[in-house]
């Protein structure tokens, strides 16, 4: 798949009408220039980073105008709906998507054939999910669970899914110890006190300081603006990371 570099003149006219949603446009690209939708933008050397038209269209901050009409004329041109980031992670444009809270586009990769549950996540190598509820991109999370996306633990505990929580907590085995103070942490991260509860019956650690950003659950539900569950967990004797350094 060939590589054009970003500072050619048809890498920036093709990158410009796609974040300006200029669809008749980018249809006349594509007509002047066979395989343009197949292109990706960037280095190309083996080790460098490059990406392809749809990651343009999925690119943050996302929402860019016609993005589901331009992500069907792409896949129509011969766009690689699942198409790799090539760089220090895999991500396909639906983790692109789901990084932005752009629930127009999701839908459109999906309509379009894109796997819901891709793997290569800037987060833990997870799927489009993964992404969504680590970085608090909550209509695309349940746009994504509503579509069928598989659910982990932690991501059913950020989106108070009693019931698949209650799958997992029945299933052999159950989860880990270090799964059911996790989902306090994700539980707290999403704003979920009934999931919170659960987790703190099931001997979740009150006081667990995450390892990707040194919060704990107190932290995370005063960083996320979730102010009812904070003065919750700080009644049951919670603590910041702060107290406990």
């Amino acid at each position: 798949m060939p590589t054009i570099d970003t500072e050619d003149p048809l890498a920036a006219d093709v990158v410009d009408a796609i974040h300006t949603g200029d669809v008749p446009r980018l249809k006349r690209l594509l007509a002047e220039h066979p395989g343009l939708a197949e292109v990706r933008l960037g280095d190309d050397d083996p080790d460098g980073m490059n990406r392809s038209l749809l990651h343009i269209a999925t690119d943050w901050p996302g929402h860019f105008p016609n993005v589901a009409t331009t992500i069907e004329v792409l896949v129509a041109g011969g766009a690689d709906v699942d198409a790799r980031f090539h760089g220090p992670h895999g991500e396909t444009p639906l983790h692109w998507a789901a990084s932005s809270d752009d629930v127009a586009a999701l839908d459109a990769l999906l309509d379009a054939g894109a796997d819901i549950d891709a793997d290569g996540a800037v987060i833990a190598g997870g799927t489009p999910l993964t992404d969504a509820t680590a970085f608090a991109q909550w209509n695309v999370a349940r746009r994504l669970v509503e579509r069928g996306a598989h659910v982990t633990f932690r991501e059913a505990a950020s989106l108070g899914l009693m019931d698949r929580l209650h799958e997992c907590l029945a299933a052999d085995p159950p989860p880990t110890a270090q799964d059911i103070t996790q989902g306090l942490w994700y539980a707290a991260h999403g704003g979920q006190r009934a999931v919170a509860d659960l987790m703190l019956e099931r001997g979740a650690d009150l006081d667990w300081i995450s390892t990707w950003d040194d919060l704990t659950p107190l932290d995370t539900a005063r960083r996320d603006g979730w102010d009812g569950l904070a003065d919750w967990l700080r009644a049951r004797g919670a603590k910041s990371a702060a107290d406990l350094r």
